[in-house]
């Protein structure tokens, strides 16, 4: 297909899953129980954090792990004990265990009472065509507290050649806003230009059989070139073919 083919090709297929019916099966439906600011922000990246695997399963672990935050995310963050962290021993997904989000709550403390929030810390470090250094710059905020290295793998990096795809995910959700009420839209001081796509095997296999994306592996280079191709077709709003992606991916295996 031509340039422009693709470009209508790919709005309408975004208009197909760009709706509220995306919510209901997708992890960004846990951040959307909440309405406080700073309640969606924490589900939204804890969520986001454990989004790999079997679909089923993540959605299940969010609503636990959502309960074992008393269903107040923000509140336990700031206000919990010793004795709550200990209550969350025996949560597991995959490899992230219980001793992993221990560290993640300390860490999201630390971070709400010491760095303006999450917000705060990627609107300090972000560039004006890209939020990649800036995901960079919030791992070592993150990890600034003294914590098991294996935790460390959950956090992804692009200056370490990952296409960091939960942490970009988690980005489209706060920043992306559109009249669908899919995205939220949290963070005004960043713009939607500044997004890059969640790349995964679904968005990256269906990004090469539409010219898009020639490299083969779905790396933090593959991210860069994705990048531009999204950029020419929306500079905007280029993270909107996602939807458009992933659901020709997953949902008609194109």
């Amino acid at each position: 297909m031509e340039k422009a083919e693709i470009k209508s090709f790919l709005d309408y297929k975004v208009e197909q899953y760009n709706t509220p019916q995306f919510i209901e099966t997708d992890p960004i439906c846990i951040p959307h129980r909440y309405t406080k600011k700073e309640d969606i922000e924490i589900a939204g990246f804890l969520t986001a954090t454990i989004a790999w695997g079997n679909r089923k399963s993540i959605l299940n672990n969010s609503r636990r792990l959502m309960e074992l935050l008393w269903d107040s995310p923000y509140d336990f963050i700031i206000n919990h004990e010793e004795k709550d962290l200990i209550a969350l021993e025996g949560f597991v997904h995959r490899t992230f265990n219980a001793a992993d989000l221990q560290y993640f709550i300390t860490s999201l403390r630390n971070i709400y009472l010491h760095h303006n929030g999450l917000e705060g810390i990627f609107t300090k470090y972000a560039m004006k065509d890209s939020l990649q250094p800036a995901i960079h710059e919030f791992k070592k905020v993150f990890f600034e507290l003294p914590h098991l290295s294996r935790t460390q793998k959950h956090v992804s990096d692009p200056a370490r050649n990952s296409a960091a795809k939960r942490i970009n995910m988690f980005l489209r959700w706060m920043i992306r806003n559109d009249a669908t009420g899919v995205d939220f839209g949290l963070w005004q001081r960043l713009n939607p230009s500044q997004l890059s796509c969640p790349l995964d095997v679904h968005s990256g296999n269906t990004a090469r059989k539409l010219g898009l994306l020639k490299r083969k592996q779905n790396d933090a280079r593959a991210l860069k070139e994705l990048d531009v191709s999204l950029r020419k077709l929306d500079p905007l709003d280029p993270v909107k073919y996602d939807f458009a992606l992933f659901g020709l991916g997953v949902f008609e295996k194109y």
